[in-house]
């Protein structure tokens, strides 16, 4: 019985972090969710970059507690980004390590940008 807990962790953490990585992206599209987006990117940039201080830059809290589970489950050799992850499970390739962590702060940096864009300045015109 534990097993289907945490396979259905498994598949909640799938289905969940990477809704939150394509709202991070792609939130700031719709003005219903702009604020929104705004706060859960600051959540994601937080756990980087302070609690990122102890753990490493880029710490993702999601990624540690999915990780966990994935390490139950008996999964080993995970990589450092989840976006590794998704790559890996989905298309059975793992990208450079440095070409996923450079991609992903530069969309990220944008997706902000652009957050921060129509949150307070797009509505003052």
């Amino acid at each position: 019985m534990e097993n289907f807990w945490l396979h259905l962790g498994n598949l909640l953490f799938i289905v969940f972090h990477t809704g939150l990585i394509f709202f991070n992206l792609f939130g700031w599209v719709y003005r219903k969710t702009q604020k929104l987006h705004l706060f859960t990117l600051s959540i994601t940039l937080f756990s980087w970059v302070i609690l990122g201080i102890w753990k490493g830059f880029g710490y993702c809290f999601l990624t540690d507690w999915h990780y966990e589970i994935l390490r139950q489950l008996g999964k080993t050799d995970l990589p450092n980004s989840y976006i590794s992850y998704l790559s890996e499970t989905f298309t059975g390739w793992r990208p450079e390590a440095q070409l996923v962590e450079v991609l992903t702060l530069v969309f990220t940096l944008l997706a902000l940008l652009i957050s921060v864009w129509v949150n307070f300045f797009k509505r003052k015109q």
